[in-house]
């Protein structure tokens, strides 16, 4: 937020607004309590800021989006994350259709990650209403709002620390209603709880850093033992505290589908015996300091009826709050994966001179498609998980790479699990040749790494001014190499498979694929052992800080690659109900 047009150094200039109603110039009394009671907060000199307020709701915005003020950096470590007021009136409306109309008057809401409270906006009876937060900063920000008309009372606004805290500092009136079993049973707990993980994606493959007061709160080393790896996320300690000391209470709460479908949450779904009654997805960026596209659910669990979730259907929201259909949503908890399969296809002890690439790959998710690359060493990829690629395994590692890519990654299919395939697909030889197909013209292989076995054409197909360093493929793909023993890479047998066959699909892909080595090898530089990547760098370039070109400016060659990717986006519709058909996804 842009707070710039509220804040004025010793002078009175007014914010550019056409329906100017009112002006009141005061000193902002909960913004100097946030900057010198805030835990992390920058702490700049306030003494002589005057704030100019042209509307009441332009006041009540700052009160409310408050959150912004903290940095960046700071918000991620917390697992801060805003929610919209579309999603809060939404899920609202989603517990009234659960609970019934009359629900704000015959049961308790406490949420207990308040914040600055704007997920209880909306709600009507404020004697059913409590509200905690970790800072005091936040308390006061609630409590002004109180002053300001919000329909909250303040002897139930209080600071709490939720992963650490005893009960026994809740108000009074809050700790009876845990204590009775009777009256718990109307007890919502209804949370945005923070996001916040011991390290995140970014930091594992960046800073390293990690939030270490996850792992050091008294839930953790309570309930760890029952959370498993789940124990790393805030959101799950919350969950995890609320189930085991406030059971058979409602719990309303947005989270990432993990809770549900990460494998990492197996141990967690063992004991969280609940019914989830009803539930909406969105995508993940619609809230505040969120980026990625990712579903995020409000989840409604009744937890006196006990049962493990298996599988759920979602309403689907989209951006502008419009109903989209459902999508199921599976635990995956008896399911095998897909890298387990990989992995029965590993080889031992390879020597160096018959690897002819690295497929490196991370989690069985589309999550993790883009981290999905075959590279020409292992070096390059820079992760040990993964397999190296020999003559034995090619067609292994395009089924998997093919299957992992043929299908966009989106924001709703974040989550969902590839699976070991059923044995079916073993005795679809165009299945198998069209993922080979896809493969070959979507690698990261580069020649500088070491010699170029991804070549499939010959020197006479392409023009090629000399003779390549390998004929692997070509020769690969014409079945002169044993795929059940070892022999020399290089062919110096008269042994022979049978050559591949390809569906028309495939071979449309390698006419264009052809096309474009040919206009390649016409160029005076030309390296006549480049694969597809060193072409289109060749031709893309790249920009000042060294990332490749989406186009270039030869317009032959943005002819010639936007025909091998239209012939590629064919060949990958082609394979995609295979997927389904041999069991790689559940539809």
């Amino acid at each position: 937020m842009d707070i710039s047009p509220f804040i004025c150094y010793n002078e009175h200039i007014m914010p550019k607004y056409s329906n100017i109603q009112k002006e009141e110039t005061f000193k902002a009394d909960v913004f100097r309590d946030f900057f010198s009671n805030a835990k992390y907060a920058y702490k700049p000199n306030i003494d002589n800021i005057d704030f100019v307020v042209t509307e009441a709701k332009t006041w009540d915005y700052i009160i409310k989006r408050r959150d912004l003020l903290v940095p960046q950096d700071i918000r991620e470590r917390k697992g801060s994350f805003f929610t919209p007021k579309q999603w809060v009136e939404l899920s609202q409306k989603y517990i009234g259709d659960v609970l019934g109309d009359n629900w704000q008057d015959e049961y308790v809401v406490w949420d207990c990650a308040a914040g600055t409270g704007n997920l209880l906006a909306g709600l009507t009876n404020k004697y059913n209403i409590w509200a905690s937060t970790l800072d005091k900063a936040d308390v006061d920000v609630m409590k002004d709002r109180i002053g300001n008309g919000a329909n909250l009372l303040a002897d139930h606004v209080f600071q709490f620390d939720f992963l650490n805290d005893g009960f026994d500092k809740l108000p009074k009136g809050l700790r009876d209603i845990i204590n009775n079993e009777k009256r718990r049973k109307k007890l919502i707990i209804y949370i945005n709880p923070p996001y916040a993980e011991v390290a995140t994606t970014r930091q594992r493959h960046g800073t390293g850093q990690s939030k270490d007061s996850i792992e050091q709160s008294e839930i953790h080393n309570r309930y760890g033992q029952h959370m498993g790896i789940a124990k790393k996320e805030i959101f799950a300690q919350f969950l995890t505290r609320i189930y085991f000391e406030m059971p058979n209470c409602i719990i309303c709460e947005f989270s990432k589908l993990k809770l549900l479908s990460g494998p990492n949450f197996k141990l967690f779904r063992e004991f969280f015996k609940a019914k989830l009654v009803k539930s909406f997805i969105v995508l993940a960026n619609t809230f505040d300091n969120v980026s990625g596209k990712f579903p995020i659910g409000f989840k409604i669990w009744d937890t006196n009826i006990k049962e493990i979730f298996t599988e759920g259907n979602m309403d689907i929201i989209d951006i502008d709050g419009n109903y989209c259909g459902q999508k199921k949503v599976f635990s995956y908890d008896d399911c095998r994966f897909i890298n387990d399969w990989l992995i029965s296809k590993r080889e031992k002890n390879i020597a160096e001179n018959i690897k002819i690439g690295y497929l490196g790959c991370y989690g069985n998710d589309f999550l993790n498609q883009k981290i999905c690359r075959i590279h020409r060493t292992k070096e390059e990829f820079g992760t040990p998980r993964g397999n190296f690629i020999t003559k034995q395994n090619i067609t292994d590692v395009a089924v998997y790479y093919a299957v992992r890519k043929c299908i966009d990654a989106t924001w709703l299919n974040d989550r969902d699990q590839f699976l070991w395939p059923n044995s079916a697909y073993e005795k679809d030889d165009f299945f198998i040749s069209d993922c080979l197909t896809f493969t070959l013209f979507n690698t990261n292989i580069k020649s500088q790494y070491g010699v170029n076995h991804w070549i499939p054409f010959t020197e006479e197909e392409v023009n090629a001014r000399s003779n390549f360093e390998s004929h692997f493929m070509k020769s690969f793909i014409g079945g002169k190499i044993i795929q059940n023993g070892y022999s020399d890479l290089f062919f110096d047998n008269d042994k022979k498979n049978k050559p591949l066959k390809f569906s028309h699909e495939a071979k449309a892909v390698f006419k264009a694929g052809k096309k474009l080595w040919q206009y390649y090898h016409s160029q005076p530089s030309a390296n006549v052992n480049a694969s597809l990547y060193d072409i289109r760098e060749f031709f893309q370039g790249r920009d000042s800080n060294g990332k490749m070109n989406t186009k270039s400016g030869d317009d032959t060659y943005n002819s010639l690659i936007n025909g091998l990717r239209s012939a590629l986006k064919t060949l990958a519709f082609k394979i995609q109900p295979k997927v389904y058909e041999y069991g790689f996804l559940i539809k």
